[in-house]
């Protein structure tokens, strides 16, 4: 009996081993096909300029803006405002003499990412103090992120974007401005057009390796 417990015992040990090891290459597994996804996704990214004008569903348009969201934020303050516009008939006064209005018309939807240039919270040095409100200086870094992380979402649903430049060039921003009667301290940053993509849309090969530096400039 002893003998027959012990070979037991060792085959089930051998077996609960090759259980784990494969649950771990399996877990091993599906975070590199995790990590090749993200990856892939990233280096796919391109800019789209035509769509075919098709409604994006509202459930992919949150999907995307969650992604969005979900970007850093110097010291969490998260100073982004996001407007969805998919009503083209208000277009020609809203992006009044931008020359990107032909994308803008042809996409499912247009998205203006602003930005609240201030914060109100109590002084870092103080805690236990009354709110303050004061200049954000990070604000720009906070919005770039934002809009990256959007664009990555569209090229994962398979859709096309463009970032379009708004900030600080006031001949896009002042038409935006007026128009959604934003407050002197919501600038809007960044007007991105997303749809599904017609045409032969290829990523760039941006990979320069003269501009990567190891250990020194």
């Amino acid at each position: 009996m002893t003998k027959r417990f012990t070979l037991l015992t060792v085959a089930l040990m051998s077996v609960t081993m090759l259980a784990t090891s494969c649950c771990n290459k399996e877990e091993n597994d599906n975070a590199n096909c995790n990590a090749d996804a993200t990856i892939n996704t990233i280096m796919q990214r391109k800019s789209v300029r035509s769509y075919n004008g098709d409604t994006i569903p509202a459930d992919i348009m949150e999907k995307m803006l969650r992604a969005a969201v979900a970007a850093p934020s110097g010291m969490d303050v998260r100073p982004w405002h996001i407007v969805v516009m998919t009503d083209k008939s208000k277009y020609e006064e809203m992006f009044a003499g931008n020359f990107n209005m032909e994308k803008f018309m042809q996409s499912g939807a247009v998205v203006i990412f602003c930005a609240d240039t201030t914060v109100t919270r109590p002084p870092r040095e103080n805690p236990d103090a009354p709110a303050v409100t004061s200049p954000n200086p990070i604000w720009r870094d906070d919005l770039g992120a934002c809009t990256e992380n959007f664009l990555l979402a569209a090229e994962a649903y398979g859709l096309g974007a463009v970032w379009t430049a708004c900030y600080p060039f006031h001949d896009r921003m002042d038409p935006v401005t007026n128009y959604l009667n934003l407050p002197g301290n919501i600038v809007p940053y960044s007007i991105v057009p997303v749809g599904y993509p017609t045409g032969d849309n290829q990523p760039k090969d941006k990979w320069d390796e003269s501009r990567i530096h190891y250990e020194k400039f």
